[in-house]
């Protein structure tokens, strides 16, 4: 059976079985601020495990993308070193939620590995907590299999939590017996060997317990199931293979890798683990930018990066010295295409924002081993011969170094590293990554509303058709807690059982309004939506109380309203215009809708030129002039992305979907509200245009009377400069370019005087020049702060000597820096590192470097004019 056969034979098993089969979430847990990604298959049901969502079914069944490389699951040293780790892997799991507990979930974990999948049974073992006395009857009576092989391990092996917090309990693993080849030979080998022998298959989960940050730990309102079987472990097994990398959900990729770097599989260890890195890597990094996550330098991000720059580095080891990680991607898309057939859609994509971040690390390897070696003379020239941790982890987290290239970059020079501190640095860089994913923590984790929640009440939002209504207050807050009536100067939060104000999603901002009673006003200030559907209303009581169960009237700031719709529609024509100047790639990666601006977020490799940014304003404008009907239907989600509508790839969507249609030139889902005809907007003008990371641009800009407001202060701020170099507005640019001219003009006088001043210090310094057995030699003390600055003079001077030798020395109160350097024709007899040691050693220095260039300092600054006039003494005797 193929992986895409077993993937397909689970899910139907468990369907056939009363399971609902749940599409995979996204990688990105935007309910869960405790993880960094999604690492198993409960994490999309988590708040259902904990009672705070009701879903319309007790039993689910997925194949969860999971990605393990940061946080509590970290799998990424390992992989390439063994035959089951892996950054991105897929989790086939079956789920019941209060239904049936740990004697259904064994019998039917048991029958799909025998019957189902044929596994023989005798190979088959299994392991429960130390503790849990029902799950070893249970798996005795009801599986038949031999006690002897059903073994007792500790909480470090069964007992499961998905982070430092959120559910857990006792747990239940069926492992397989590969046989003796396999394992480590030791004769104590057994299931808990860290050997790969006795492979652990399927977890089965029996979730009892909620473990809070204290570590205390809560029963759950019902017992559930949670249980995960690796896909590529058990493609493994199926097809017969030693290693998931032999499987075909890996195969088509390896040969990709080794057709792009021109070694294979079995040349060596070390090329092994390159290929297979590589390969796993291109599976993380294209489901990773498929769902939305981009390389930067915090959070998601940043891991993301740390991935493709580790895969790249691999590649260099297998000489591959061009861009080729997205071509190794792109088959991990064409693998995938049956059960992920948007990945294989967003294929040019992927490929775009991996290659380009290929490109511009490629770059940073070279311009960082140039940085390296200014700071490492620096640091000579002080006469420190420890690399410092902090530089070290600038190198590895800004250029991408792994410590080993920094090893050998300073071995000849006499320098070591400072481990430790790089260690406490990277520490450091790992609190903060854990800060920027983690936020300000779950907004949402307020009982009142996960009373609401666990209680299956969602608000009902019908403010795409009114802005009006009655409703009922059903929970006051107030400073995270439920309260029973607030009063007038309060700052409090409602939720009511139907509203009209749109609560914050999908980049629109909430909105503003007054929510009203008998004797009562709250003026409405923002509205968000928690992740259960829940609106809520933030504001102040302006006058009166109010009180749970009250009748109010809520309205909607019109005028707001309309702002934010006229910003909204706009993003969607941008959009489409963007695609269509720039190209297909084109895709939305973010954006803000308020009422005085929006921006747009979308990806792009390179900046827009004048004429490209005038065309696009253009056509917005011309949309907009169109007066289109901006249609809207509700339907299935399926039936809407037949229609070809953009879906963004960040976006959680529902069952049902609201489908938004401009004419023929614009199709996507969006649940925000719009303007009724383009020509609503009015006026549409775009304020700027810039990078904010590698592959993403941003535009700003503003429509309707905000457009309007800032043409006209433009305009007057062109009139204003036009009187001030006293000409006219229309004649503006011509005038301003003949005042650059002039400054020009000027500025290459002062060059001039510098460059004479220049030539005539250096001409100065070779009037010194001496002669020593044959050599030319010229030592020196000169000015200069910084050791750069003393290499530039040096590299001058030697230029215009041509042939000799060029040691120069600059001091301050408290350093001496040195440089020596040598000509060409020179290197065979003479080595500037080891001139420039010499010449350290008698300012109370040391240092060194290549044959023509070396670099070091001193803390004598007394000693330099003896120190340089001993140069000539040691070229006479080498």
């Amino acid at each position: 059976m193929t992986g895409d056969d077993l993937r397909s034979k689970f899910l139907a098993y468990f369907e056939q079985r009363g399971h609902t089969i749940v599409k995979s979430s996204l990688l990105v847990p935007d309910e869960d601020p405790s993880l960094l990604f999604t690492n198993a298959g409960m994490v999309q049901f988590k708040r259902t495990f904990l009672g705070e969502d009701k879903r319309p079914y007790v039993r689910a069944t997925s194949s969860q993308k999971c990605v393990r490389a940061g946080g509590k699951h970290n799998d990424l040293e390992n992989v390439g070193h063994t035959a089951r780790h892996h950054t991105f892997f897929e989790m086939l799991g079956n789920f019941s939620f209060g239904d049936y507990f740990k004697d259904q979930a064994i019998e039917l974990a048991w029958d799909l590995m025998t019957r189902g999948y044929r596994i023989p049974e005798e190979r088959l073992w299994v392991s429960v907590y130390e503790k849990d006395d029902d799950a070893h009857r249970l798996w005795a009576s009801r599986t038949g299999i031999p006690e002897n092989r059903i073994v007792r391990l500790g909480e470090k092996d069964n007992f499961w939590s998905m982070g430092d917090t959120g559910p857990c309990g006792p747990c239940s693993e069926i492992l397989i017996d590969q046989g003796e080849a396999i394992g480590c030979g030791q004769p104590e080998c057994k299931v808990g060997c860290d050997c790969d022998r006795y492979l652990e298959l399927w977890n089965l989960v029996f979730m009892e317990f909620n473990r809070d940050q204290s570590g205390s730990m809560t029963r759950l309102p019902k017992p559930s199931i949670d249980t995960g079987l690796g896909l590529e472990r058990i493609a493994a097994v199926v097809q017969g293979v030693a290693s998931n990398y032999e499987t075909d959900l890996f195969m088509p990729i390896i040969r990709e890798v080794e057709a792009i770097s021109g070694h294979s599989l079995g040349e060596s260890p070390e090329i092994d683990v390159s290929i297979k890195v590589i390969a796993d890597h291109s599976r993380a990094v294209a489901f990773l930018i498929g769902d939305g996550v981009l390389p930067s330098n915090e959070g998601r991000g940043y891991v993301l990066r740390r991935i493709l720059r580790r895969a790249i580095r691999y590649g260099r080891s297998l000489g591959v010295t061009r861009p080729f990680l997205h071509q190794a991607a792109g088959e991990v898309s064409h693998v995938m295409k049956l059960a992920y057939p948007e990945l294989l859609e967003a294929d040019a994509y992927i490929k775009n924002i991996i290659k380009n971040e290929e490109v511009r690390f490629m770059a940073t390897l070279d311009s960082g081993l140039r940085v390296l070696e200014d700071a490492l003379g620096e640091l000579m020239a002080m006469g420190i011969l420890e690399v410092p941790g902090h530089l070290i982890f600038k190198m590895y987290d800004t250029y991408g170094f792994p410590v080993d290239i920094i090893q050998d970059v300073v071995r000849d020079d006499g320098m070591s590293l400072d481990m430790t501190g790089f260690e406490q640095a990277m520490a450091q860089q790992r609190l903060r990554s854990r800060t920027a994913w983690k936020g300000s923590g779950d907004r949402w984790a307020i009982k009142a509303y996960k009373g609401l929640s666990a209680q299956g009440i969602r608000t009902a939002f019908v403010g795409h058709d009114v802005t009006t209504i009655d409703s009922e207050v059903l929970v006051l807050v107030q400073g995270g807690k439920a309260v029973e009536q607030a009063t007038a100067g309060d700052s409090i939060e409602i939720v009511v059982a139907k509203t009209p104000f749109y609560g914050e999603a999908g980049g629109q901002v909430g909105d503003r309004g007054i929510i009203s009673g008998q004797d009562f006003e709250m003026e409405v200030s923002d509205t968000v939506k928690d992740p259960n559907d829940i609106i809520i209303h933030k504001g102040k009581v302006l006058r009166g109380t109010i009180l749970p169960g009250q009748a109010v009237t809520l309205s909607v700031d019109q005028e707001t309203r309309m702002a934010i719709a006229r910003n909204h529609t706009s993003t969607h024509i941008l959009h489409a215009v963007l695609r269509r100047v720039l190209g297909d790639h084109v895709k939305q990666s973010g954006s803000l809708v308020a009422p005085e601006r929006f921006r747009f977020d979308f990806t792009h490799f390179s900046g827009l030129d004048d004429k490209t940014f005038q065309e696009i304003e253009i056509l917005v404008n011309d949309r907009i002039q169109q007066n289109i009907p901006v249609r809207i239907e509700e339907m299935d989600a399926e039936e809407a992305l037949k229609t070809g509508a953009t879906a963004l790839f960040e976006e959680k969507y529902g069952d049902r979907v609201r489908l938004v249609t401009i004419e023929d030139f614009s199709k996507e889902l969006c649940g925000g509200t719009h303007t009724t005809r383009t020509g609503d907007i009015g006026l549409f003008k775009m304020v700027s245009e810039g990078s904010v990371a590698a592959g993403v641009r941003r535009i700003e800009a503003l429509t309707g009377k905000a457009a309007l407001a800032y043409t006209q202060e433009t305009s007057w701020t062109l009139h204003t400069l036009a009187q001030m170099l006293k000409t006219k507005p229309d004649e503006l640019t011509e005038r301003l370019q003949k005042v650059l001219t002039q400054l020009k003009n000027l500025d290459k006088e002062v060059a001039g005087l510098k460059s004479k001043t220049a030539t005539d210090t250096s001409d100065q310094l070779l009037a010194a020049v001496k002669t020593v057995n044959g050599v030319r030699v010229l030592a020196q003390e000169v000015s200069a702060d910084m050791p750069a600055a003393l290499r530039d003079l040096a590299d001058h001077l030697k230029a215009k000597m041509k042939s000799g030798i060029v040691v120069l020395g600059s001091r301050t109160p408290d350093k001496v820096l040195l440089v020596a350097e040598v000509t060409k024709d020179h290197l065979g007899r003479f080595h500037a590192g080891k001139i420039i040691k010499q010449v350290a050693a008698a300012v109370g220095g040391g240092g060194g470097g290549r044959p023509d260039m070396a670099q070091a300092g001193g803390t004598k600054p007394e000693k330099l004019p003896e120190a340089l006039a001993g140069v000539f003494d040691m070229v006479a005797r080498l």
